[in-house]
């Protein structure tokens, strides 16, 4: 009888995914072993909840957004029982290994199971903040930052009809990695992204230059950023990361500029249009390459690792340093945007 591998997808869902899962079921099934898709992420492992999948069933996924094997950012640490749940469906399901794609929170529970219980677990990069620290890239961030890129193109068209300042507000929790691509892509005017607090008197001077010199301004916003002088209620999920929905970074920026500045403001938030839809080309391949990286980990036995980027090879990295800390956009990254911005 094959030995069974089962994969499951947590936390948001982005592109890449699918080609992910695909490169791991098309491998591991030339390696001889059957794979099962967990469903729902850690709550489908929680609850024992799996299909079979094979080859046939992927075969045409390499450009599908989203998650065939759905997703959900359950922690098992959390929930009464959660742990146990997760060792016992391990054992009912007669698992040989699972392979877990999901970004810091995911992987950080991979890596305590695997510490804590010896658990066979082998982790895969997914996060379109790209702020895993152990890898170069994840899939998911260039398809996120080329849509939000290509939706700059498209506020500067009718910002410029209207003679506006117009303020795109992107995804980005503790990393502006997103924004600051987007920005310097789509040759935004200003950045605000989560590292550093927005400088209010330094955006309005540019916001208005901008706008003197070519009839509209283009401001890029991470939803999370920090404006002096608000109070923030932040809202925790089971992984104790605030709950970004209805913030209003964007809205509230432009009555800032608005007031500051006299110029007409509108904004534009891009949400969740950036989770789904194609991945790009990069996305697939970088997807696929790691998946299939995932699967031939599992059959050397190397427990307790992460696929990672690393220029342009595909290595193995340990859980532990792989969700030690976020990767955030550094000073030099920041000086640059500056000298462009």
């Amino acid at each position: 009888m094959a030995k069974r591998i089962a994969i499951l997808t947590g936390g948001g869902d982005c592109p890449g995914l699918n080609p992910a899962i695909r490169g791991v079921v098309i491998k591991a099934h030339k390696l001889g072993y059957e794979c099962v898709g967990i469903q729902e992420g850690w709550k489908g492992m929680i609850n024992g909840t799996a299909k079979p999948i094979g080859p046939d069933d992927v075969r045409e996924m390499v450009g599908r957004g989203g998650t065939m094997l759905g997703t959900s950012r359950t922690n098992p640490y959390k929930k009464e029982g959660g742990v146990q749940g997760v060792l016992a469906s391990f054992k009912k399901l007669d698992l040989h290994a699972l392979v877990a794609l999901g970004g810091e929170d995911t992987l950080g529970v991979a890596n305590k199971l695997y510490k804590e219980h010896k658990l066979n677990v082998v982790g895969v990069p997914k996060t379109m903040d790209n702020d895993l620290d152990a890898t170069d890239y994840t899939f998911g961030f260039d398809t996120a930052a080329t849509l939000a890129m290509e939706a700059v193109e498209r506020l500067r068209d009718t910002g410029r009809s209207h003679r506006r300042a117009m303020v795109l507000e992107v995804m980005g929790r503790h990393a502006g990695w997103v924004a600051l691509y987007t920005a310097i892509g789509g040759g935004a005017d200003y950045l605000c992204v989560p590292e550093r607090p927005v400088d209010i008197k330094d955006l309005c001077a540019k916001v208005k230059a901008a706008h003197a010199a070519r009839q509209v301004a283009i401001v890029v916003a991470s939803e999370a950023v920090d404006i002096p002088g608000e109070k923030k209620e932040e809202q925790l999920d089971e992984f104790g990361h605030m709950i970004l929905k209805d913030r209003g970074v964007a809205e509230r920026l432009a009555k800032i500029i608005e007031t500051e500045t006299k110029i007409e403001t509108r904004t534009a938030v891009i949400g969740h249009m950036q989770r789904g839809g194609p991945p790009t080309m990069f996305d697939r391949i970088l997807g696929t390459r790691v998946g299939v990286k995932a699967a031939d980990l599992v059959h050397e036995g190397k427990f307790g690792n992460m696929v990672a980027l690393k220029g342009d090879a595909v290595i193995a990295v340990s859980l532990e340093a792989a969700t030690a800390k976020l990767k955030t956009v550094t000073p030099e990254w920041l000086k640059f945007s500056d000298d462009l911005l």
